[in-house]
């Protein structure tokens, strides 16, 4: 029986291959990061989420392009991903945010990533793996504040503080977070209710002679709408990647740049007839003359099904409407109006060609989703290229 775990990964998997090129830009990126240092003061430090392969845009690229920009740290969701970062050369701090299995803290402590500890159990089998060498092990805490998922209850806070900071304790507690459950609302009451449960932990362990950690709590959203938790550290997301949290109706409250934009190819032409149907189940029919091309791609390269009937793509600068279901790995679009459209030419999917640009705000709207999902699901299965702006020819057809 074939033992799949010695198969490298490249095998199982070649990007040069991939019918849909990612293209990222790092200028932007860095102009992202530098356009969130101005909003923070000097002394707040920038811990950068690049969870999920950093949104789809490749957590290895982008960790080694802010650790040279001055992020302090990175915030992943997994011992692997951590693993990953480490093995990459990635030398600042990596901060494991999800849930810890119990069975991945001996690579943990290996590749010296900081836990944050929701389970005050865990410690019982984490400290027995920490070396004389490695001790004191820093780990940052979560107190939960009303997100009601991951995190201790605050009165377990300062029992914890008790027991990691007695002598010769193996374990250092060198962070104290929360996390915001409601932080893009402009009512704000939720996020306050959470804040002044935060800050009267601080105040306890202030009180009990303890020293404080680094305190973090804000995400995008919190950075943007509430300066005042900002704390020691802030934790951007969303916003490193181009895409800043807004109250409805309101403009953007800071420039940024998308980082990512994707393409694909127009592999296939057929001109139908009146009444005619394309794609499963009849879904749709034609009405006049037509011409559709067929992509390459589908929802297995991130292309979700609901944007059938709702989206388009763009051909030549023009929009083309995505119709017919989106199958796993080919979509049709409508270019009876796109006479130009050839076999081999380029199909923006998410980004700026000509004088449109196709966002994923847009990719968002027409799903009824976040941005979120839409990069992470995008940028999976793609060939990722890294440079200063998007211009790099697909050549499908040349490799």
């Amino acid at each position: 029986m074939t033992d799949y775990s010695v198969i490298p990964s490249g095998q199982a998997f070649r990007p040069h291959l991939s019918p849909i090129s990612v293209a990222i830009d790092l200028n932007a990126l860095r102009h992202n990061f530098q356009t969130i240092r101005a909003r923070l003061s000097s002394q707040t430090r920038i811990l950068a989420i690049i969870k999920a392969d950093a949104y789809g845009h490749g957590a290895l690229q982008v960790a080694d392009t802010l650790q040279k920009m001055g992020a302090f740290g990175f915030g992943v969701a997994s011992v692997q991903e951590g693993v990953t970062l480490r093995e990459g050369g990635i030398q600042n701090l990596i901060l494991v945010m999800g849930p810890l299995q119990r069975s991945h803290l001996k690579d943990l402590v290996e590749h010296s990533l900081t836990p944050v500890i929701s389970d005050p159990s865990l410690l019982t089998e984490l400290i027995p793996l920490i070396s004389s060498e490695a001790a004191p092990y820093s780990i940052h805490i979560k107190v939960d504040t009303g997100l009601h998922r991951l995190g201790m209850d605050p009165e377990q806070i300062l029992n914890m503080f008790q027991a990691t900071q007695q002598p010769q304790s193996p374990i250092s507690i060198t962070g104290l977070m929360t996390h915001f459950a409601d932080a893009d609302n402009p009512d704000g009451i939720l996020t306050l209710h959470q804040l002044e449960r935060f800050q009267s932990l601080i105040s306890q362990i202030r009180s009990a002679g303890f020293a404080l950690p680094i305190l973090h709590v804000a995400n995008s959203a919190g950075i943007l709408f509430h300066q005042e938790a900002h704390f020691d550290m802030v934790r951007p997301g969303l916003m490193l990647y181009g895409y800043a949290p807004t109250h409805a109706g309101q403009p953007p409250l800071i420039h940024l740049k998308p980082v990512l934009a994707a393409k694909t190819y127009i592999a296939h032409l057929r001109t139908l007839q009146p009444g005619e149907i394309v794609g499963y189940n009849a879904m749709f029919r034609t009405t006049r003359p037509s011409t559709i091309a067929v992509l390459p791609v589908g929802y297995t390269h991130g292309i979700p099904r609901k944007l059938t009937g709702v989206g388009h793509v763009l051909i030549q600068g023009n929009q083309a409407p995505i119709i017919g279901k989106i199958c796993m790995d080919m979509m049709m679009v409508d270019v009876t109006e796109i006479p130009q459209a050839r076999i081999g030419q380029e199909v923006q999917l998410l980004g700026t060609q000509g004088s449109r640009t196709i966002s994923a705000e847009n990719y968002a709207a027409w799903l009824e989703t976040i941005p979120y999902e839409v990069l992470c699901g995008i940028g999976g299965k793609a060939r990722k290229t890294y440079g200063s702006e998007d211009n790099t020819p697909l050549n499908f057809f040349k490799e």
